[in-house]
């Protein structure tokens, strides 16, 4: 931890360790100490950490089954439950997995937790919890004791710990060598050699390395743990400011709610213009084509009327109305005293056909028209004929071979 920011509870009171600063806390209730601290978070050259009180926060290591981890995030306090006195209701349970079935385990009130909270209130940026004997150097094999004060702080694991007394260590540390490995040493950091050798059992003794120092000398030495187990998790977990962002933003949000609404208002608005502008011009447009067509359906009146329009104009092709008239034309005026007495012609996609009735001196000639057109290229199919005086008149259907 010796390149962050510890904010820890002394005597009820905050205070923080600067790393590199001194062997002494500044007290957060110092109006300069918390200005100092706030121009540290502000420039992000600090990661602030709260060490919860080891006093408070039980530590525990429990290993689970595969189908246990699975369902860890509810069942964890029903697994703990007969192992803690208060009903678990009423308790703070947080995790970090440290292993791949092991689990670290924090356990502590939940009126400790709102309370710490609300000391912290002042300071946001503290988004990490540590129980206070994890912030202690350790390495595998070892135990290292800190006194600070009237209390001593342990740690003996990667996730075990404890915060107990002066008077309790003796018969903690007994305790512990019941359920845990001897250590191959221990580091002690104390005021007094010969009396802090004397809190040891007595087959500890010969492991102690004592070191002059408090928590703060510990901290110049130990690092930050890997993996983390952070108090603020569950309900305490830490949540993005909305509600102070909706409180900055909401005028802002309002104005682009309200321009929103009249842009869409607005859009609306020329949409029905544009589709009623759209209905009167395809009525115009259906109006004009059934002045040139009154007959017959008419879905797509402008690409019908360019069809008809393009075959009456004719085109290079052997079809289209002026072609046939020509051609036909060439023929009649080749048969001297033939001529057209009416022209009926019919169009469509695949191409255009024409019916005429033509008047002749006689059957020959009129057989004679027929040839010519036939010859001309065309095809031409009488469908029926009769006398007319002293003439013959003839209705023939033309159009290209098929």
């Amino acid at each position: 931890m010796h390149n962050s920011t510890v904010i820890r509870l002394v005597s009820g009171r905050l205070a923080w360790y600067a790393p590199g600063a001194s062997d002494a806390p500044r007290w957060l209730d110092d109006s300069d100490a918390r200005d100092s601290l706030y121009a540290a978070m502000a420039e992000q050259r600090m990661s602030p950490c709260f060490a919860a009180p080891g006093a408070d926060v039980r530590l525990l290591r429990l290993s689970l089954s595969s189908e246990e981890k699975k369902h860890i995030g509810k069942s964890l306090p029903f697994m703990l439950e007969e192992r803690v006195v208060e009903d678990i209701d009423q308790l703070h349970f947080a995790s970090v997995a440290l292993d791949k079935l092991d689990l670290g385990v924090a356990v502590c009130s939940i009126d400790d937790m709102q309370a710490w909270q609300s000391r912290l209130a002042d300071f946001p940026g503290v988004r990490l919890w540590l129980p206070e004997p994890l912030l202690l150097p350790w390495r595998n094999g070892e135990w290292c004791i800190v006194l600070e004060g009237d209390d001593a702080i342990v740690r003996f694991d990667q996730c075990g710990g404890f915060t107990v007394e002066h008077a309790l260590l003796p018969a903690m540390l007994a305790g512990l060598l019941v359920d845990q490995a001897e250590p191959g040493a221990v580091i002690f950091y104390g005021r007094d050699q010969a009396a802090d050798t004397a809190l040891l059992p007595e087959q500890l003794q010969a492991k102690i390395q004592w070191r002059r120092g408090n928590l703060y000398s510990a901290l110049l030495l130990g690092e930050a743990p890997q993996p983390a187990l952070n108090l603020l998790q569950g309900a305490f977990a830490v949540r993005l400011p909305v509600a102070r962002w909706w409180r900055e933003w909401r005028a802002v949000a309002a104005v682009f709610a309200l321009a929103f609404g009249l842009q869409l208002v607005a859009t609306y608005t020329d949409y029905r213009k544009l589709e009623r502008e759209n209905l009167a011009l395809r009525g115009a447009v259906e109006s004009s084509y059934r002045k040139a067509n009154p007959r017959g359906n008419a879905p797509e009146p402008e690409k019908q009327l360019q069809r008809q329009l393009a075959a009456m104009r004719g085109s290079g092709q052997n079809s289209g109305f002026v072609h046939l008239v020509e051609q036909v034309g060439a023929v009649i005026a080749g048969n001297s005293g033939t001529t057209i007495d009416a022209i009926n012609y019919n169009f469509s996609d695949r191409g255009g056909e024409m019916r005429l009735n033509i008047v002749a001196a006689d059957f020959e000639a009129v057989e004679r028209v027929r040839a010519g057109i036939n010859k001309a290229g065309l095809e031409a199919i009488m469908e029926s004929s009769s006398a007319q005086g002293d003439k013959v008149r003839a209705r023939l259907r033309v159009g290209d071979k098929s």
